[in-house]
């Protein structure tokens, strides 16, 4: 997919890239933008609009991978406006936003995009779903000069929208089939309409694989979680209500194995940055296909193999737009979830104060006599960061740690919440 992107944006100036999540779209779009930055300019070239903060800043990561040496700049909301027009008052080569707090940047005169020749939509349709539609237009008529568009979406039957300015593309499907060879589906039957039970004994039953929990609505998410804590089964949430260092937290617990299970809307179902996810569980099936596709593409993905269960009240009827029907699975009382090895350290340091990977694992090390093995994924933000260490020596380390200076920093340690 990437080379062939590559090789269609030489020969074309709009390109449309539909891909599931997790197949390499990211990098896909990012060789072509990448491949026309001029490294004299002092402007910002290109522009990227996503439809949420955490795809945002994935998409920077990525690009800081390619270690380019183009400066990039992420904007959303929820983040301080001050640091953010600080950030902007030396031109970024690429700059990625979401609508709203991009729309307001322009608006304060924080950023000139009368430059810009490559224009991307990442998502683009699920920014049209949010409602970023009038913001985008605004966006859009600030940059004249675009001689580049790349839209992307995970989803087939989508239209581009006359207000882009691409009459002509090239169209690059990658989309796949509806079921991938490699995902087993299947399908649990609840006793009772409630399904929360089935879903209990479902989650005892898939032991400590990491698994997400999709619901269609907010309350659906907050009903279960609190069940589950009432079970004591150890989990997060991810859903548009909460705010950004609840999303951000929930994510990183997630990645890091410190957390197993997810409960979720269809917020996590693209554009976030989640790898191997063993099982997907339908505790409410969506309206329509396109939904049904890209939470299952959370897992299975690549050359792995997945599974995603559909559970159903006693009654319920399978969704017409299911092609492959599911194996039916009975279930079996079970124990509560093995909680995981893992717990995630928060420590209020981060890359504001030039403190980097490496600094927290010596530290960790030499400071909190902790094993190298010990210490598992870090994950350093502006202001803090995260660090998964083995749950056992979390009792014994904080204290250890609490007087000891970081990078000549007096930093807080805690237990992430």
């Amino acid at each position: 997919m990437q080379e062939q992107t590559l090789k269609a944006s030489r020969q074309e100036n709009n390109l449309l890239i539909l891909s599931p999540t997790g197949s390499g779209k990211t990098v896909a779009f990012l060789l072509p933008l990448v491949e026309n930055l001029d490294p004299d300019a002092n402007h910002i070239q290109s522009l990227i609009i996503v439809p949420s903060r955490e795809l945002g800043l994935q998409i920077a990561d990525v690009f800081k991978s390619m270690k380019t040496h183009h400066k990039v700049t992420v904007v959303y909301g929820g983040h301080e406006v001050r640091i953010e027009r600080n950030n902007l008052l030396n031109p970024p080569a690429v700059l990625i936003g979401t609508p709203g707090r991009l729309l307001d940047h322009i608006q304060k005169g924080n950023v000139d995009l009368s430059e810009v020749n490559t224009l991307v939509l990442d998502e683009f349709d699920k920014s049209l779903e949010f409602g970023f539609e009038s913001e985008m237009i605004r966006i859009i008529d600030r940059v004249p000069q675009v001689q580049k568009r790349i839209l992307t979406s995970a989803t087939q039957s989508v239209k581009v929208p006359p207000f882009v300015g691409m009459r002509d593309y090239a169209k690059l499907d990658f989309s796949g089939e509806q079921v991938p060879q490699q995902l087993s589906l299947k399908m649990v039957r609840s006793l009772a309409n409630d399904k929360f039970e089935a879903v209990v004994k479902l989650l005892g039953q898939l032991g400590s694989d990491s698994l997400l929990v999709f619901c269609n609505h907010k309350a659906a998410v907050a009903r279960i979680s609190e069940l589950l804590k009432d079970r004591e089964i150890l989990h997060v949430t991810f859903h548009g209500d909460l705010d950004q260092d609840q999303r951000e937290r929930a994510l990183v617990k997630f990645r890091n194995g410190s957390v197993k299970i997810m409960v979720t809307t269809d917020l996590a179902s693209r554009g976030l940055d989640i790898p191997e996810v063993r099982y997907v569980v339908h505790y409410q099936l969506p309206q329509k296909a396109d939904a049904f596709i890209h939470r299952n593409g959370r897992t299975a993905r690549m050359d792995a193999t997945g599974t995603a269960y559909l559970v159903l009240a006693e009654n319920e009827a399978l969704p017409k737009y299911l092609e492959v029907l599911p194996e039916e699975e009975s279930l079996e009382d079970s124990h509560v979830p093995n909680e995981p090895e893992w717990a995630t350290l928060y420590i209020s340091g981060g890359k504001k104060d030039k403190i980097n990977k490496v600094d927290i694992v010596g530290w960790l090390i030499q400071k909190g006599g902790l094993e190298k093995n010990e210490v598992g994924m870090i994950e350093i933000k502006d202001f803090g960061s995260y660090v998964a260490v083995r749950k056992d020596k979390v009792k014994g380390l904080i204290p250890a740690i609490s007087n000891e200076k970081l990078k000549k920093k007096k930093v807080k340690v805690q237990v992430a919440k």
